[in-house]
């Protein structure tokens, strides 16, 4: 059978499969095509903690956040993916999915591989098991630092914490501030940072009031050198 080119440009397009021999890429192409092609709509929950293992999720367009909730049900976000993003969790590894939930920010669309059809590929390339190990390293180091800098800062610092982290990935440059690029209601920040709705609006007035942020109500712009000194 012919191979689509659409879904060659798609999966040649993620970093984490940059540079990886074509033939490893093209047997992940094929298990895709007999996988699920789901276009999900916002604030879905995909991947509730309890569920068996999900299998790799390819993010093609969209975003979603992996968010993680403590026994009084205050959500912490451990990780935004975002179009060209890769998350998901079979028996070797957890791209950042494991005891977490996922959920749409926006409508996503996602391609999935099946554990049971993922590890065998992964067995077989020595290469691309080591290449997700590595981003698993890399969301975990993110992880730990996320909970220690979110346990150990009041308020005002936990949210230019996580403002500045959501610039470095996610911002454009306008007046001297960064403008972060994705949607961001007050609620959605305090879910992120597992605060309630009022006390972060408070919170981005007073920062807005300080010319250390620019806020509207989905629009969230910061000034980094200033943040930066309010948390030094």
């Amino acid at each position: 059978m012919e191979q689509d080119s659409s879904q060659t440009s798609i999966l040649s397009g993620f970093k984490i499969l940059e540079s990886l021999p074509m033939k490893i890429v093209n047997e992940l192409e094929q298990l895709i095509r007999k996988s699920n092609i789901n276009k999900l709509p916002k604030n879905y929950l995909i991947q509730p903690s309890d569920n068996e293992k999900l299998g790799l999720c390819f993010v093609i367009a969209g975003k979603l956040r992996l968010y993680k909730a403590n026994s009084t049900g205050k959500q912490y976000t451990v990780c935004i993916v975002i179009e060209g993003g890769v998350f998901g969790e079979v028996e070797s590894f957890s791209l950042g999915a494991s005891g977490a939930y996922a959920e749409t920010m926006e409508e996503t669309i996602i391609y999935s591989i099946p554990t049971e059809q993922f590890e065998p590929v992964l067995r077989k390339y020595p290469e691309l098991a080591l290449r997700f190990l590595s981003e698993m390293s890399m969301r975990m180091r993110d992880q730990d630092e996320l909970v220690e800098k979110l346990i150990f800062k009041d308020l005002r610092g936990k949210v230019l914490y996580f403002l500045i982290r959501l610039s470095k990935k996610f911002s454009v440059e306008e007046n001297g501030y960064k403008k972060i690029d994705i949607p961001l209601t007050h609620q959605e920040l305090a879910n992120m940072i597992g605060a309630t709705r009022e006390a972060v609006s408070r919170t981005l007035q007073e920062l807005s009031n300080e010319g250390i942020l620019v806020s509207s109500r989905k629009m969230v712009m910061i000034h980094i050198e200033k943040a930066m000194e309010e948390l030094a």
